[in-house]
């Protein structure tokens, strides 16, 4: 069956055969084809000349060519050829390139962890080397790499790359314009680096303040504003940074209080909640042209009864996604390893279950040997069906030819520093974070502060935040102390806080996830730390540096700010706020409910304060 993709698209060339080179650049950048098994060069990215070179490849493929790219995963090093003896643990060879020709990998996924993101260079150099290995071997396809850099709390390429507000922060300055600029600047670094696939944006309506797993990284509580901000963001990404996007966690991740993880978080929306809270951002996106959409492993039992996560439900990613919302592009799962989605089966049932259910790529199988032999079976058994194993395939194909991915898989090392972290991105990004920096209150009038010497202590968690904004107070005359106290700040440093606020004119104290009892802060030292300061009577500001909940436990503080993220740039832009350099223009895009009764609303929907 052939499913050519509808809906709005772009990039859409078609090429004669001599001017294929010509525009996808020399060909030494190009895969090889260096056999008869190899299919031609195509002419067109999009269009039946298309479709007909993706027929051609599938007839060349052996299965596990196709299962092979079926798969994506994590691999250890800086460079392809770096030995790692976690690659010889996990992967029976040495080497991330190794991995790539031994499985026949459709993708690769960077983290900090796995050693992978050192320099904007160096993962430029990674790239390259990949992409070799991957297209000077059969069947001769370019990688799918990807990177979860959603901004905010979620980034895996750290500066000089440029670091932008995430998605709460992007709901506070109510911009598509700036979410857009965000996502276009995030996608042409990335895809300077050779990161083709963006893990981004985050689609779900977060409703439940106590969430642990989405919180700041949802847009809001609108499903209007979320649809509207995930739709810039996929252009951006797109359109203009030409990467593909990938819209998560479909059904919807957004009102749980279990983090998928570490467990088997249950949705308990009717469909009717279901039609009006959590599927407008993804039919929005799916509208836009979205190319790619992450499951979520959750259960959604007005969805799919049986009680499988989404990831492994033929009713939701086949029923629902692909027929009632009418998706044709790449369906990837969250990654595989999650509690979420191995409590109720093996590991080797995992895999064939979600390729069942209408997946098209598998995103880190745990015991990776284990599940690349379950699929093979799973084929050759006829469990998957060969037509099942060719529609996603297929899929995969189109969207790496429509990205031009096969005519120019490599990158040009050289040209990183021109892009990455350029002054003109810089200032972007500072700009669009001055417009999400949010002040809830400021009873006592103490902000925005007087230029003036004065001496200063800057106490709390967020890490290097505390850090940073000293060093902002000290460069506007002030004589600033920092003190990091941490999210669990024992007795000793709550101690030291509070007598060094009495030796201070005025305190700013950063909170992070104060809310959170369960994980971040089980003894609720936070909150003792706030109450000893304002006990002071001295002059306190409190500062939210992730969620902006944490006022509801604390609601004794006269003033209080957000930045919904710890990073330099939204710190830096927090020191701008408060010392009246630009006045604050961002407006909550949640309810805070009261901490006693959660029913009551302490700070509504589209508040926020101004000077």
């Amino acid at each position: 069956m052939q499913i050519v993709p509808s809906g709005p698209r772009r990039r859409s060339v078609v090429l004669g055969a001599a001017g294929a080179v010509a525009a996808f650049g020399a060909s030494s950048t190009a895969p090889a084809w260096a056999d008869e098994r190899r299919p031609p060069r195509p002419t067109a990215t999009h269009g039946p000349r298309a479709e007909a070179w993706i027929r051609r490849v599938l007839r060349q493929m052996s299965v596990e060519e196709k299962v092979g790219q079926l798969l994506v995963t994590h691999v250890y090093g800086a460079r392809a050829d770096s030995v790692d003896a976690r690659n010889t643990s996990e992967y029976g060879v040495a080497t991330p390139a190794e991995v790539v020709t031994k499985y026949h990998l459709g993708g690769v996924c960077y983290f900090t962890w796995s050693g992978n993101v050192v320099s904007p260079r160096q993962v430029a150099a990674l790239s390259n080397g990949l992409q070799s290995a991957a297209t000077g071997a059969d069947p001769g396809l370019p990688l799918l790499i990807s990177t979860d850099q959603e901004q905010g709390t979620i980034v895996r390429v750290g500066p000089p790359a440029t670091q932008f507000p995430g998605n709460m922060a992007l709901g506070a300055g109510r911009d598509a314009r700036a979410a857009r600029d965000s996502a276009a600047i995030t996608g042409r670094e990335l895809a300077a680096l050779g990161i083709n696939q963006d893990y981004a944006p985050d689609a779900d309506v977060n409703v439940d303040p106590g969430n642990p797993v989405i919180g700041v990284r949802s847009f809001g509580s609108d499903p209007a504003l979320v649809a509207e901000l995930a739709v810039a963001q996929v252009e951006g990404y797109q359109d203009e940074g030409r990467i593909a996007a990938t819209a998560k966690h479909f059904p919807g991740h957004g009102d749980t209080s279990v983090d998928s993880h570490t467990g088997i978080p249950e949705i308990t929306h009717t469909r009717e909640e279901w039609e009006r809270v959590d599927a407008p951002p993804f039919r929005a996106v799916i509208e836009a042209g979205v190319d790619s959409i992450m499951t979520g492993h959750l259960v959604f039992p007005e969805l799919d009864p049986s009680g499988d996560p989404a990831t492994l439900s033929h009713p939701i990613v086949t029923g629902l996604l692909r027929e009632a919302l009418g998706f044709q592009g790449v369906v990837v799962t969250d990654a595989l390893d999650m509690q979420g989605v191995r409590d109720k089966y093996g590991d080797d049932r995992v895999v064939v279950l979600a390729v069942n259910a209408g997946v098209d790529m598998l995103l880190r199988p745990p015991r990776f040997d284990l599940a690349h032999q379950a699929l093979l079976a799973a084929v050759r058994l006829g469990e998957i069906s060969a037509e099942r194993l060719d529609e996603a395939v297929s899929r995969i194909l189109r969207l790496k030819l429509g990205n031009h991915l096969v005519h120019q898989p490599l990158v040009d090392e050289a040209a990183v520093d021109a892009t990455v972290g350029t002054p003109a991105h810089l200032s972007r990004a500072d700009r669009i974070t001055e417009a999400t920096t949010t002040v809830v209150k400021n009873d006592v009038g103490l902000l925005p502060l007087p230029p003036g010497e004065r001496r200063v202590l800057v106490a709390g968690a967020g890490g290097a935040a505390v850090t940073t904004l000293a060093q902002a107070v000290g460069e506007r005359g002030a004589t600033a102390q920092a003190l990091a106290t941490g999210t669990r700040p024992s007795d000793a440093s709550i101690a030291s806080a509070v007598a060094a606020a009495r030796e201070n004119d005025l305190t700013v104290v950063l909170t992070q996830k104060a809310w959170d009892t369960r994980v971040t802060d089980p003894e609720g030292r936070q909150r003792r730390l706030v109450a000893g300061l304002l006990a002071t009577g001295a002059q306190v500001i409190v500062v939210a540096v992730q969620d902006p909940y944490d006022i509801a436990y604390f609601a004794e503080a006269p003033t209080y700010a957000v930045t919904y993220a710890p990073t330099t740039v939204a710190v830096r832009a927090l020191a701008r706020v408060l010392f009246g350099e630009v006045s604050p223009s961002g407006r909550l895009p949640v309810e805070i409910p009261s901490a006693t009764d959660p029913d009551q609303p302490l700070y509504s929907y589209g508040h926020g304060l101004s000077w």
